[in-house]
């Protein structure tokens, strides 16, 4: 399953997803189903792994949403 990048047209939240082919994309916060497909970037490496940085404060992970927004907090 591909992962995809959309806009919602309603809450005008940005989120990835996986989707598959028959699936209907929703927005995770408003479940519109009025979406805009972003153009996707891909990642290039040198092919070995770098180290994670470790996780800061919450308000540090850069969350578009703001602090307190992410899984993480």
């Amino acid at each position: 399953m591909p992962i995809f990048e959309y806009a919602c047209h309603d809450c005008g939240r940005e989120f990835e997803v996986l989707v598959r082919a028959s699936a209907v994309p929703q927005c995770p916060h408003c479940a519109s189903t009025q979406l805009d497909k972003k153009l996707s970037t891909f990642a290039t490496g040198s092919g070995r792994p770098e180290p994670m940085p470790a996780m800061g404060a919450c308000g540090s992970c850069g969350h578009p949403d703001g602090p307190g927004a992410c899984a993480y907090s």
